[in-house]
């Protein structure tokens, strides 16, 4: 009886340092969290990915306890790990970035290195928060798709001519014809700087004689916010 009661006898050090671990985990884990919702743009955004972030650091925490130095846990965990298949794709590369960030933190919690965790997540977040606030990395030109529809009269000179007026780099991409009908794709590039100007590009081209539907449309699958 003795036995099996020493079995669920921990000492008093090992719990304390479980229950900080876990909360250290969490409080950063939520940190993560914060600094992806702040720093996050585009409309691929998903509020279950923040729990997963915050949930992450925990978990990952838990099972280096589970281990503690163990080779043979070590080896199972790794055989388990292996035959785990991601279904769903990643659509922004940042998300991989914050699910190892996270995962980090939770094996330096989980193996007691709390300082080494705590500075490397506030060094992390102020290098997250400035590469956002400096929008490094973000394209100096803009790049747009024109489509142009119309009927009975071909306007491709004005249109090209309307378009020049804004100094953008534009080529033909599609010209298709039924009958009376046509319509031009075009692509445009244009400086950053003059972004606003290509705006207004709709109604000057619906002015054109024989046009009848302008769309101006962004390649990009992340639509900046």
């Amino acid at each position: 009886m003795e036995r099996i009661l020493s079995i669920f006898v921990v000492p008093a050090d090992q719990i304390i340092n479980f229950f900080i671990s876990m909360g250290l985990a969490v409080v950063l884990g939520m940190l993560i969290a914060l600094v992806y919702r702040y720093t996050h743009r585009g409309m691929n955004y998903e509020s279950g990915f923040l729990s997963t972030i915050v949930l992450l650091s925990p978990i990952v925490a838990l099972v280096m306890f589970f281990i503690q130095g163990d080779l043979v846990l070590s080896l199972g965990l790794v055989g388990s790990l292996a035959i785990i298949r991601f279904r769903t794709p990643i659509k922004d590369t940042r998300d991989m970035v914050f699910l190892f960030w996270s995962i980090a933190i939770g094996l330096g919690v989980g193996t007691l290195n709390w300082t080494v965790a705590v500075f490397a997540t506030l060094f992390l977040s102020v290098l997250m928060s400035g590469m956002y606030l400096f929008k490094y990395g973000r394209s100096l030109h803009v790049e747009y798709i024109l489509v142009v529809a119309g009927s009975d009269q071909q306007a491709d000179d004005d249109i090209e001519r309307v378009v020049a007026r804004k100094r953008a780099n534009v080529q033909l991409r599609n010209h298709e014809v039924d009958g009376s009908d046509w319509e031009l794709t075009y692509e445009i590039r244009v400086a950053r700087a003059r972004e606003p100007e290509v705006r207004g590009l709709v109604s000057e081209l619906q002015k054109i004689h024989g046009v009848t539907k302008v769309s101006l449309l962004t390649p990009q699958l992340a639509l900046p916010m």
